[in-house]
């Protein structure tokens, strides 16, 4: 009987957004189970501490600096992890920004990074991948959208706008692919630094409040992990988590 730990231990997993949150619970727990975890992110401080805590618990974990807006500097994140291990298993496309406000604010300058790191970031990280998935004969593609994937309210015009175009995007990819799996993952509300960069004052207080009952980021890393553990044969499309008292 096969032992579904299997399908995650020994697998080489690159995490974007790695520095806190769903990338950070994600590689701890990926570590645990025997994965070798890569993690991408602006801040290299938070990297290097999650990577010291990673080996000191037996688990093998490296990180390089990420911007995932940045394409070169993207394909360069894959390159060094196939220059440290030899290839790509996952790549958990996690990295996010969510700066919440109505359209009539127009927020230009936040539209504009929104576009750039959840659109841009996603397609900067397929780009990078798929070439080399193709090639070894097989991969995953883990793409983070979001429950805004599938409802726009007020303020999250383009924030779901953005994360609707990543959901669409993956199953595009995944039409076109034989070789390589791809899974969504759309979280509901979960208590992370998503949403730390809102400046619309009435937005941040909505936010906290809905945020009184939460996911924790665990709860997604589980979600993620569960994508991974499966048949090389079994396609997980999409994954959404939703706390039990919230309606998002």
């Amino acid at each position: 009987m096969t032992n579904n730990n299997d399908f995650v231990r020994g697998k080489v997993v690159l995490i974007t957004g790695a520095s806190s949150g769903i990338g950070e619970a994600t590689a701890r727990l990926l570590a645990s189970r025997g994965a070798t975890v890569v993690l991408g992110a602006r801040r290299t401080d938070r990297l290097e501490q999650i990577v010291s805590d990673i080996r000191s618990t037996g688990g093998t974990a490296d990180a390089r600096k990420l911007d995932v807006a940045d394409r070169a500097d993207t394909a360069a994140f894959v390159q060094f992890a196939i220059e440290k291990y030899g290839r790509v298993d996952v790549l958990f496309n996690n990295a996010g920004v969510m700066p919440l406000s109505p359209l009539s604010a127009l927020k230009v300058d936040e539209w504009d990074n929104m576009l750039n790191v959840n659109v841009r970031g996603v397609l900067n990280g397929i780009a990078a991948a798929l070439p080399l998935m193709e090639a070894q004969g097989g991969g995953q593609i883990i793409n983070n959208a979001s429950v805004a994937a599938h409802w726009v309210g007020p303020t999250a015009a383009v924030y779901s706008a953005t994360k609707y175009a990543v959901r669409i995007i993956s199953e595009g990819l995944r039409s076109e692919t034989q070789k390589v799996r791809v899974s969504v993952v759309s979280p509901g509300v979960t208590e992370t630094e998503l949403g730390h960069d809102i400046s619309d004052d009435a937005t941040k207080g909505f936010l906290t409040e809905l945020r009184k009952n939460s996911l924790a980021a665990d709860d997604i890393a589980r979600a993620v992990v569960y994508a991974i553990d499966q048949p090389p044969h079994v396609d997980v499309n999409e994954i959404i988590v939703r706390p039990i008292v919230s309606p998002l």
